[in-house]
């Protein structure tokens, strides 16, 4: 008898599971497990995680520390306040950096551009205090500008001490894999870094001195958008990879590898894990028509919504549907930014996600004397 319930237990699970629409996200299992001690994996559209091991694990990331420094600096060029061909002096304290450098002099002046070159491909210590220092007036203010952008960006395993990532004289100079991902999303909204990040080789001083970009991957690995690596004695070997194929952009951390060779390898499983395993759909921001108004002073005005993106599994983002539902009897007064309608997408029936449609204008309403000027034209005119 206890058999027989079993079974009946059993098949009912059975069926359940069955009924079950299985063309929802699922966060597959890898059969894998990667040498070393923290990883993350994560969509740089959308945020989501599709592997972790450790993620949360605070630890040192030497040199990769600079995807905080270089998304000030970008922040910076994007507000006006620094530009590519500034040319900016080295001071004493960013000639004297040890580690990864290019050699700048006290009083040698580089360019933005060149001392971005400096920081992404060869990772120059020497530059990116150059750098921090013209944006914030000391290294002191730009790490406290570090920390505050990382509490903003919702980094909660984060303490920046320096700009470089050198952790010989740091007490908690630590970060986790799942922040570096959040950082290096964040950095990655800055289509210019691509134009950095991918370089495999370069010069500056008008060709007098090499660089060679530190992350293998830009060379062997196909869409490849960067990101940085970074390697000391505490931290062991770490990057953060970005790649893209089609719509699908992915960040692949790893840190405390025991090797160049093993962060490598660990990176490339990753990368390859989500672009076998997942795509993108997307439906970009954009003017949609226009829309009758009653009782407006414009008759009709212009809508339209804002771009989405949804992870899916691989597949299944071709089969999402959208359906377009625009409200009946739009009345003024409207105000640029009122919704008019709604945006569902689809696969299989559920819906996966909604967006606004929105009003792209404003649109004041007619007082009595406009309403009975215009009934009266629109009556002549029958």
């Amino acid at each position: 008898m206890k058999f027989i319930k079993l079974f009946s237990l059993f098949l009912t699970i059975l069926m359940l599971s069955m009924s079950i629409n299985i063309s929802a996200l699922t966060i597959k299992n890898t059969d894998f497990d990667l040498n070393v001690k923290s990883a993350v994996l994560m969509d740089a559209n959308t945020g989501t995680v599709l592997y972790e091991k450790n993620m949360n694990e605070s630890l040192p990331p030497a040199s990769v520390t600079k995807i905080m420094t270089l998304l000030l600096v970008f922040d910076a060029i994007k507000a006006g306040t620094l530009n590519y061909k500034d040319m900016l002096t080295v001071s004493e304290n960013a000639a004297s950096m040890g580690g990864s450098q290019v050699y700048l002099e006290p009083g040698e002046s580089m360019s933005v551009d060149e001392l971005l070159k400096c920081v992404i491909i060869a990772s120059a210590n020497d530059a990116a205090l150059t750098l921090a220092e013209h944006v914030a007036g000391s290294e002191e203010a730009f790490v406290s500008m570090m920390n505050e952008k990382a509490k903003e960006l919702g980094m909660k395993n984060t303490n920046f001490e320096n700009v470089t990532g050198l952790d010989d004289e740091v007490t908690n100079h630590t970060t986790s894999a799942y922040d570096i991902a959040l950082m290096s999303k964040e950095l990655l909204k800055h289509q210019d870094i691509q134009k950095y990040t991918t370089i495999w080789m370069d010069t500056i001083r008008n060709g007098e001195f090499g660089l060679s970009n530190t992350n293998r991957l830009v060379k062997f690995y196909k869409g490849i958008t960067g990101l940085k690596t970074g390697s000391t004695n505490k931290a062991g070997f770490c990057v953060s990879a970005s790649a893209k194929r089609g719509n699908l952009h992915l960040i692949a951390v790893i840190m405390g590898a025991p090797t160049s060779n093993d962060r490598n390898i660990a990176a490339t499983k990753l990368l390859d894990y989500g672009f076998a395993n997942y795509g993108i759909y997307s439906d970009e921001k954009q003017e949609y028509g226009t829309i009758k108004v009653i009782k407006g002073k414009s008759d009709e005005i212009k809508i339209g919504y804002d771009g989405i993106e949804i992870l899916e599994n691989l597949g299944n983002e071709s089969k999402v549907e959208k359906e377009i539902i625009i409200n009946e009897n739009v009345c003024a007064p409207i105000k640029a930014g009122d919704e008019i309608g709604s945006i569902k997408y689809k696969l299989d029936g559920k819906i996966l996600k909604e967006s606004k449609i929105v009003s792209l204008e404003n649109c004041e309403k007619m007082n009595f004397f406009e309403f009975f000027v215009k009934a009266i034209k629109n009556y002549l005119f029958i």
